[in-house]
């Protein structure tokens, strides 16, 4: 059995994948295992430098919200404000406010950290 090493380049990364593939199915308590968990430890290392998971957008993430609880504009106006309001909050014409965050993740269960960030997407 080869000595497990920190991944380091992208043929490196590739490898521990098929290994891990290989790996998938093996019986607990076993040297093998033993082997798996200690590349799947590596290889979530390397994504993370390498692969980053960027939050989502928090226009993005009220609309998926929306989408999700088949919430209108209309009821997004207690956590908002008014309809000329939300039109601008959801195309990026104007960023939220505090209280609005704060509203949007009290009730609609939307993380804060999400909702502080500036949107990705430039306003029109």
């Amino acid at each position: 059995m080869d000595i497990i090493k920190p991944i380091r380049t992208e043929v490196e990364y590739q490898t521990a994948l098929q290994e891990i593939d290989r790996l998938f199915d093996v019986a607990p308590n076993t040297p093998e295992e033993d082997r798996l968990e200690l590349l799947t430890i590596l290889v979530e290392t390397y994504e993370a430098e390498h692969y980053p998971i960027l939050p989502p957008d928090p226009i993005d993430a009220i609309l998926h919200v929306m989408d999700a609880y088949q919430l209108s504009e209309q009821d997004l106006e207690p956590y908002i404000g008014n309809q000329e309001q939300i039109s601008e909050i959801l195309s990026r014409k104007k960023t939220l406010t505090l209280p609005m965050i704060r509203k949007l993740h009290n009730k609609l269960g939307i993380p804060a950290e999400i909702l502080i960030q500036p949107p990705l997407k430039a306003a029109a």
